[in-house]
């Protein structure tokens, strides 16, 4: 996932988005230790995309800190 596409995320999207790929690297993690899986590569994936996710909404925050519409 590129962080031109998560821009356009709305706040809900965002944290759907991170709910998403939380749980399924939850699950991923789940069956690498019950020895189902050797995924390593998509693991890194999904955090990397978490992270990114993060990373966006945090920017969205502060974008709306300096603009004066911040949500209390």
């Amino acid at each position: 996932m590129n962080s031109e596409k998560i821009r356009n995320f709305t706040d809900a999207e965002l944290v759907q988005q991170r709910t998403e790929l939380s749980d399924e690297l939850f699950k991923l993690k789940f069956q690498l230790r019950m020895g189902q899986s050797e995924s390593l590569r998509k693991m890194r994936g999904l955090k990397k995309d978490i992270a990114r996710v993060l990373t966006i909404q945090r920017e969205k925050q502060l974008a709306a800190i300096k603009t004066g519409t911040e949500k209390k």
